[in-house]
């Protein structure tokens, strides 16, 4: 016992004076939380646009004899591009979103210290954006580059502008006017030389990338990070930043919410990369995203603890019951604060193996389904509250072995965690026992 409370301490020593550390900063760095705010505010335009493909790619065979779904693969046929015209203004060109929305939470960093207005930010990071990813051609517009392709170039181009418009405002670069003009033509007009540092720095740029291989700028970065892409699709990095993760939530840090910050540009631009090939009847290409995340991995929220409620509820012990009475609700829903906090699980050495455990078995079982075409691929953006089982079928365009999976992952995840729960019930009777025992001689001697 006292070499795996050494072992414990040596583990949480190292969290907190190292792990814990650099996760804060990275997790209160401007630029980080300007990135991962900007990916929030642009999830419902991505989840709507993600339901309605659905609708244009239902989820059965093309050789179904079955009346209601020969029905549907007909009328989606006929009518593919009037149902993916909503899809096409909103998963279809997701990076001008994604470019304002970051723009305008970098901005907001800088109203105190700089004055930026955060409006002006975001409407000159999409003009950039335009400007790099989208150059007229024979009198069109191309939005090749407008989804999943240009994420990184979404983000590259926010955080210049901004930054650039921070350097300019610090250094009283700028058209000066009297302060009795209205604010919002000074805005106005404090934007000039931006426009113009803009356009004279990015499409330069823009034109000799063009001209020198064929490429426009958001091609020419997927091509530079393809490889991490790649390996952030690989099943060591999945269970890295479950790992990660995980040992934050340990530590009482909410570590989903940094590790989906830091991957988000991965899981979208995965996502966006499977879109395209089920338009195009192609394989899908990629596993990790932020709904295998979800409803794969984290069943119930950080932890996978759904299988824990579950076996809370015919504890002995009255604290466990009453606390797996209370998250049964949220659990279905993946919030486990209530089961996290009440237990408690943080920084508790009962329950830090199976915490652990949980989610990384998880992760290679469902890696492995999907890897061996037991179960689809994420096509869809879906709401991370939506319950496990429907979340999952969601996800994957309605494939209801998925529900099956996620299912059956709960159950091993309560398989994991069973034999720690009875350990930390048999201490908590014991307490129980002697503080009902104690309650009694107060009230004889009373």
């Amino acid at each position: 016992m006292s070499a795996n409370h050494a072992a414990f301490n040596l583990i949480f020593r190292f969290i907190e004076n190292y792990v814990s550390p650099v996760a804060g900063r990275i997790s209160s760095q401007r630029h980080v939380m300007a990135i991962r705010d900007g990916f929030i505010s642009a999830m419902p335009f991505m989840i709507v646009g993600s339901f309605l493909l659905v609708f244009a790619y239902p989820p059965f065979s093309p050789d179904t004899t079955w009346g209601f779904a020969r029905t549907w693969l007909d009328l989606a046929k006929q009518y593919e591009g009037r149902i993916l015209t909503p899809f096409d203004m909103t998963m279809g060109i997701m990076s001008i979103y994604i470019c304002a929305a970051i723009a305008y939470n970098l901005g907001k960093h800088y109203v105190k210290s700089h004055q930026l207005d955060p409006f002006m930010c975001a409407m000159l990071s999409l003009m950039a954006f335009l400007l790099v990813a989208a150059p007229k051609t024979n009198g069109t517009l191309p939005v090749d580059s407008l989804g999943g392709t240009g994420i990184f170039t979404a983000i590259l181009v926010a955080i210049y502008c901004v930054e650039m418009m921070r350097f300019l405002k610090a250094h009283n670069i700028g058209i000066r006017l009297p302060d009795q003009v209205p604010p919002m033509i000074k805005n106005s007009f404090d934007l000039l030389i931006p426009v113009l540092v803009v356009v004279l720095t990015l499409y330069p740029l823009s034109l000799l990338i063009q001209t020198q291989f064929n490429m426009l700028i958001p091609q020419a970065i997927m091509a530079l990070f393809k490889p991490l892409v790649a390996a952030a699709d690989s099943l060591p990095a999945i269970l890295l930043a479950v790992i990660i993760g995980h040992l934050l939530w340990f530590a009482g840090i909410h570590g989903a919410a940094i590790v989906s910050g830091m991957l988000q540009m991965f899981w979208l631009t995965n996502l966006g990369l499977n879109q395209s090939a089920l338009a195009q009847g192609a394989p899908l290409p990629h596993i990790f995203m932020e709904a295998f995340w979800t409803f794969f991995i984290v069943i119930g929220g950080s932890g996978a603890t759904m299988g824990l409620v579950f076996c809370y509820l015919r504890s002995r012990s009255v604290h466990l019951r009453s606390i797996g009475r209370l998250s049964v609700v949220p659990s279905l829903f993946n919030i486990n604060e209530p089961v996290i906090f009440g237990t408690p699980i943080v920084m508790n050495p009962v329950f830090f193996i199976p915490f652990l455990l949980a989610p990384t078995l998880n992760a290679i079982i469902a890696w492995a389904a999907m890897k061996l075409d037991l179960i689809g691929r994420v096509i869809s953006v879906v709401p991370w509250t939506a319950p496990a089982p429907i979340g999952g079928a969601w996800a994957l365009g309605w494939d209801f072995r998925a529900a099956i999976l996620v299912v059956l992952l709960a159950c091993v995840s309560a398989v994991i965690y069973y034999p720690f729960f009875k350990v930390y019930e048999k201490q908590l009777l014991e307490q129980e026992a002697e503080e009902a025992q104690r309650a009694e001689e107060e009230k004889q001697v009373a």
